[in-house]
């Protein structure tokens, strides 16, 4: 009895700070060795719980919770290859600087490395991809062992917060016998306990660094702003404030979340993938100087053509001490600030521009290659995966969430989501870049992101077809629209596609897959669009109607390859005929 009462404090005093410090989901797999703190945490008055059994499948949910909360989420699995399972969305995580406090149960001390079941090395196993890693003490019944994990689940909570965010990584060895008290509550006389608060301050911009660039920017009438991934609520404000003073074009990136809001949509620019996959006059468009915000954007184009500038100044403006998004190695200067307070210093420090014939130039090109996409793809009577994105966005409704598989629909989003008014936030996994789990964290997003919308390739659906459990668990809503096209379509652009002997064995990857039979066995509701018609009363019918929907695109492969080249030659065709004309 006493180490249950021993047992029970220690981790309910642990529980207990995760939610003074902020913590309000978690999401747990069933497990014996974790079954003190799944029980606690079930116990506790203020806390969400989710089961989701497959651990995969549940660390992705997690990460989008997390993501669609902006809070951080904790998860709980029990000891051996469970916690292994977490280690992608980990990964992801870390990268993509999402607040994870992940909780693995584990075999005490005299039961490693003996032979013992269900017992592996669990120290360090996230390795460099968490932000930080403890071994909990085993439980201990003395006031320093209290205060010990009352810091330590403050701490962890603290780090994944501090930017740049990310996951941390708690190890819990564990004796039996395993069942904590919880009659009385454990929590009735911990409502009063000692917390420990930490408290974060916004990083403020140097002010010589601003005064300089103040200055260089006074006299500098070429300059891209170039917005990444970024999900910051009132940071658009602030980028488009800077772009009107400066009067330089807004690059956003679909993950920008600067694509669609209730804000001028007069600086964005939301076709530059097309503008410079192949035009002949790139040396017209080149920037005296970039300024970036977030990750690196999706478009392959858009990173060749910023590579390729020999001596443009890069400045690249990070929310956080440690981090270093430069994959293409361009950068002049990294200046670590918060980048709404970056954005409104520099607005203090300089005067709107006049000459505008850099913007102009750019907004041009924008309309030119925004209503030539609009027409080549629009004229397409058969099911285009491209088409696919423009019609999906003329049926969501204002204030949704599309949440963007990887592969070809988060290109395919590059290229057709265009400005609009909807305040439609999007989503993705575009840390690692990974086409598994995209179901779960679409789901966990879900919850706090109706209506939501998540589209997806049908190779990435099967990846992580586990994930419709948590729908029929929890009676979750959300749209997914599976472009199914028989395979990794996004191969057919890429060199391997010229060798037909292995392609498709290697690349291709038929499945002929019925999801129909998948759909039906997690409760969901099914159709197969045959026409744009079919697809629109679709939609409809999921806004309408609560509950998982699957809409299923077939498309063709070799198709859709032939319809997007057309597409781009002739908005190269364009671009080139207009600064051919501007030159002359």
């Amino acid at each position: 009895m006493i180490h249950q009462e021993t047992l029970t404090k220690y981790l309910a005093m642990f529980i207990q700070e995760l939610s003074n410090a902020g913590i309000e989901n978690v999401v747990i797999s069933p497990g014996s060795r974790s079954t003190p703190l799944a029980m606690l945490i079930a116990e506790h008055p203020k806390l969400n719980y989710y089961i989701n059994i497959d651990e995969r499948s549940a660390a992705f949910f997690a990460l989008g919770i997390a993501k669609q909360t902006r809070k951080p989420v904790a998860l709980l699995c029990t000891s051996g290859t469970a916690a292994a399972n977490y280690y992608p969305a980990i990964v992801e995580a870390r990268i993509a600087r999402v607040p994870l406090v992940v909780l693995t149960a584990d075999r005490p001390h005299e039961l490693r490395d003996i032979g013992a079941p269900q017992a592996i090395n669990q120290i360090h196993l996230y390795g460099e991809h968490v932000k930080w890693f403890t071994e909990m003490a085993i439980p201990e019944a003395n006031e320093e062992m209290f205060s010990f994990v009352r810091t330590t689940a403050s701490r962890a909570v603290s780090i994944a917060l501090l930017e740049p965010a990310g996951p941390v990584h708690l190890n819990f060895p564990l004796r039996e016998p395993l069942i904590p008290i919880i009659e009385p509550s454990p929590y009735a006389d911990l409502d009063d306990q000692q917390s420990v608060t930490v408290t974060h301050g916004h990083l403020m911009p140097n002010e010589n660094v601003m005064l300089d660039l103040s200055e260089k920017l006074k006299n500098t009438e070429k300059g891209l702003i170039i917005c990444g991934v970024l999900d910051h609520p009132y940071l658009q404000d602030s980028i488009i404030e800077l772009a009107e003073k400066l009067g330089y074009p807004i690059l956003a990136d679909p993950l920008s979340q600067l694509r669609s809001g209730n804000f001028s949509g007069d600086y964005i620019i939301d076709n530059y993938d097309a503008i410079l996959k192949e035009t002949q006059y790139k040396e017209k468009l080149k920037p005296d100087v970039i300024l970036r915000f977030g990750g690196m954007p999706v478009s392959k184009p858009l990173t060749l053509f910023m590579k390729s500038l020999s001596d443009t100044e890069h400045f690249i403006v990070e929310s956080g001490n440690g981090g270093w998004r430069d994959p293409i190695k361009k950068a002049t200067q990294m200046i670590y600030c918060d980048e709404a307070l970056f954005c409104n210093e520099l607005c203090k420090k300089v005067n709107k521009k006049e000459n505008a014939q850099w913007l102009y130039m750019w907004q041009h090109l924008n309309n030119i290659s925004r209503s030539t996409v609009i027409q080549e793809i629009g004229d397409i009577n058969e099911l285009d995966e491209g088409k696919v994105v423009l019609e999906l966005i003329k049926g969501m409704p204002e204030n949704s969430t599309l949440f963007v598989g990887n592969s070809m629909p988060i290109r395919d989003v590059d290229t057709f989501f265009h400005f609009n008014s909807k305040k439609i936030r999007v989503m993705a996994n575009r840390g690692a870049n990974g086409i598994d789990g995209v179901v779960s964290s679409a789901l966990g997003a879900s919850l706090y992101g109706e209506p939501l919308f998540l589209l997806i390739g049908d190779l990435s659906f099967f990846h992580d077809l586990n994930g419709l459990l948590a729908a029929k668990m929890y009676q979750l809503n959300i749209t997914i629209i599976v472009i199914n096209n028989n395979g990794g379509g996004i191969f057919h652009y890429l060199p391997q596609s010229s060798e037909k002997k292995h392609f498709e064995v290697l690349f291709g990857t038929p499945t002929d897959l019925a999801f129909e039979h998948v759909v039906q066995m997690y409760n969901g509701n099914y159709s197969k669009v045959r026409n744009w018609d079919d697809f629109q009363q679709s939609i409809e019918a999921s806004v309408e109607t609560k509950g998982l929907h699957v809409i299923e695109v077939p498309t063709n492969r070799e198709k859709n390859v032939e319809v997007h080249r057309k597409m781009w030659k002739h908005v190269s065709m364009e671009v080139d005929h207009y600064l051919r004309g501007d030159q002359l």
